[in-house]
Order: structure tokens, then C-alpha cells, then sequence
């Protein structure tokens, strides 16, 4: 079968073959890109094996046998690359890439009590997260090699997705498959702001071209810290329903405040906030980004979502999903447009056709080969976004 196509609704461009990384005996789960050395790039599959491949080369470097199953998610040690943690069923183990004779992990943490879905570190690289079936967020104090929380009793269905909040040393953001997004005070273990997706979407629509399935969230991105003065604090979110949520999550949580104050004093002035102050209620809503169908997204659910790497970090936030494609959303203008679809008709820069529904994402600090895929294949595709 023919090699995906790319299109773009913004300028013309060529039509790239995918560069071809084979090694994998099962299918491609996940990958991660180091930021330290560019090119280099590691992969995990359905037979529990990691694959490490360098752009550089043309061939596989070598592959670890970490596990007897599927490996769900793969993560770095931010500021020491050399380790790597991986998650396989309810098991995190952490390995050093140095030890290729035995590949004997250094550690195991076996915290959780339903299949892990993500792990991920925080950028000081004293804790992990790790997000299971049941709902339950492990915090695990990498340095003490011991539990540290357990956040639980707010997502009602599977925690699909964690991740630090880097301007926020203790907190973590989450989503599940109840269309929930929450935001956790992991040193008190507990949430502190909680966003249905599912109910409480400004801009839903009634189209029939749009995806019905629920709003679940299949995982969560947000920017680094170089990135924030750029981007802001925000969120961005793969839906179920095929949408890509640009959230402002520090405006939602202060609007969230405001609010339940103005709430109390309606009720003592009889009047409601909107009646009083109309423009702080429009500018309360405008949190968020919607990209959806109406702008050139997805069709069917989205399954991952990165922020680029290359280039102007965090220019692009890159997605993929169950309709086979992988697009690239210019981010730059988030600050400039309406939070509405009928003004993001520039936002959309790649579209990539695959011939296969993409598993996971990530992109590399290259100018080349920048753009790593996993579908439901054995073989792992790289593009280059431009």
C-alpha cells in the first residue's frame, strides 16, 4: 500500500514519503524523542520490547527486552536521559540504557492496582505519575523510591492521561474516559478543579458531519516552561468526539473562583453577574479553543496530542486519531483569535493522511525527521514538518 499523502491548507507543499523504522515484532504503542540528543528515539510495542532508533543511522541501534507484556507508555528522566521508565499492566520499571548486557531494571514500582495507561516525570525528576484503569493516580517520590500519594475517588471511569503542571511544582492535571479534567493538589492529594467535557462544552454542535462518541479524554499535553511565554498556561486535549481543546487552565480555575463569589452575591443582591458586569462574562468565556471538523480536524476520536519541538518550540501542537490522520495546528495565533471555530480557519497548517489509525505521537528538536508516529503497525513513521 501507498505511503500517506500530506496536504496543507495554508501554503502548497510536496508530498514526502514516510522514513520507515523497522524493528518492532508487534504493534508500535508509544515513542519518545530525546530533547538532549536529537535524533535519537525510543519506541515500545505490544511485545513488550523498546526499540531505539538514531536519525542519524539507517539501521536499528538495539532493542530492550523490558517485559513479558504490552508496554503502555514510556517516559525519560528529565536532565538524565539515561534512564528511562516504562510501564507495562500495573508495573513501572526504570532502566539505565548504559546496562545493555543484562537489561535488568534498576528499580520496579508495582503501586497500582489496574493496568497503567501514562506515566510521566516531573521536570525536577523527583516525582512520577502514574495513571491506571481504575481511576487511581500514583505519585511516586523517585528519590526515595517510595509512594508518595495516591490521588483517587474524582474520576469515575479510567484515567487516561497525567501530567505536571510545570508552573505548578504540586500540582498534576488529569484525564479520563468520564470526559473529566481535573487538577490536583498532589501534595495535599486532593482535586482542586474539576471540568466536565462532556456537559459543559460552549460550543457543541449539532452537525451531523461532527463525531458523537462521548467526550472522553484520550490524553492531555501541555507546554514546557520555555514555552509559556508564548503559549500561556494552557492545556491542550485529544476528545473522543474528534476535538482538540486549547484550554486556558488558569483562566478557567480564576473564572471558576470568580464565579462561585459572584454566586454569593447574587444572592444578596438579587441580580445576576451577567446582568451586572456582561463583558466580564464574555471575557470568561473565552477560555477556549475549539478545533473541531468545521476547521479541518478530526473525524472520528482523537487518541494523542504534542506539543512540537522543533523550531519556535511549541508553535505547533500536532494530533492524531482514529480517522487515520495526523494534523499540525499553528499555535501562534492562539492569543489573536475568537475562542470560537468560525475564526480558526488559519489554525490548521499540516494535514497527513495515514493509511492506519495512529496510537501515539511525538516530535524531535530536528529541523528534519521531525515528526514520529506510531500506528497500528510494527513499523514506526517519521515525517518532517516543514
Amino acid at each position: 500500500m501507498a505511503e500517506s499523502s500530506v496536504e496543507t491548507n495554508a501554503t502548497p507543499t510536496t508530498r514526502p514519503q514516510a522514513r520507515r523504522l523497522k524493528g518492532h515484532k508487534a504493534i508500535a504503542t508509544c515513542c519518545i524523542a530525546s530533547r538532549d540528543r536529537p535524533g535519537l528515539i525510543a519506541s515500545s510495542s505490544e511485545d513488550g520490547c523498546v526499540c531505539w532508533f538514531d536519525m542519524r543511522c539507517k539501521d536499528l541501534l538495539f532493542t530492550m527486552d523490558a517485559a513479558q507484556n504490552p508496554i503502555s507508555s514510556l517516559c525519560f528522566k528529565p536532565g538524565n536521559e539515561d534512564i528511562i521508565y516504562i510501564s507495562s499492566e500495573n508495573e513501572v520499571k526504570v532502566f539505565d540504557v548504559h546496562m545493555l548486557a543484562s537489561w535488568k531494571p534498576l528499580e520496579s514500582f508495582n503501586y497500582n492496582k489496574e493496568e497503567i495507561n501514562q506515566i510521566t516525570c516531573n521536570s525536577k525528576s523527583s516525582f512520577l505519575a502514574a495513571a491506571d484503569d481504575g481511576g487511581d493516580i500514583k505519585i511516586i517520590d523517585i528519590r526515595q523510591k517510595c509512594l508518595y500519594k495516591t490521588l483517587r475517588a474524582a474520576h469515575e471511569s479510567i484515567c487516561s492521561s497525567v501530567q505536571f503542571l510545570p508552573w505548578r511544582p504540586w500540582e498534576v492535571i488529569t484525564g479520563g474516559l468520564d470526559s473529566k479534567l481535573i487538577m490536583w493538589d498532589f501534595s495535599k492529594g486532593r482535586p482542586f478543579k474539576v471540568m466536565d467535557l462532556g456537559k459543559s462544552d460552549p460550543e457543541s454542535s449539532s452537525s451531523g458531519a461532527q463525531c458523537f462518541n462521548p467526550a472522553f479524554v484520550h490524553a492531555i499535553a501541555v507546554p514546557e516552561v520555555d514555552m509559556l511565554e508564548k503559549l500561556d498556561k494552557i492545556c491542550v486535549v485529544a476528545r473522543g468526539d474528534g476535538v482538540v481543546d486549547v484550554i486556558n487552565i488558569e483562566s478557567e480555575f480564576t473564572a471558576a473562583k470568580s464565579k462561585a463569589r459572584k454566586t454569593g452575591q447574587t444572592k444578596s443582591n438579587g441580580k445576576s453577574s451577567s446582568q451586572n458586569h456582561p463583558e466580564k462574562q464574555d471575557q470568561n468565556q473565552r477560555t477556549r479553543l475549539r478545533l473541531d471538523y468545521s476547521c479541518g480536524g478530526h473525524t472520528a476520536a482523537v487518541s494523542c496530542v504534542a506539543f512540537s519541538m522543533f523550531g519556535e518550540k511549541g508553535r505547533y501542537v500536532i494530533s492524531g486519531g482514529n480517522d487515520k490522520a495526523v494534523k499540525a495546528w499553528n499555535l501562534s495565533r492562539f492569543s489573536e483569535v475568537d475562542q470560537t471555530t468560525r475564526d480558526n480557519t488559519d489554525i490548521l497548517h499540516l494535514n497527513i493522511n495515514l493509511t492506519r489509525k495512529v496510537n501515539w505521537l511525538c516530535s524531535t528538536p530536528s529541523d528534519s525527521d521531525n515528526l514520529v508516529v506510531c500506528d497500528t503497525s510494527k513499523v514506526v513513521k517519521v515525517y518532517t514538518v516543514a
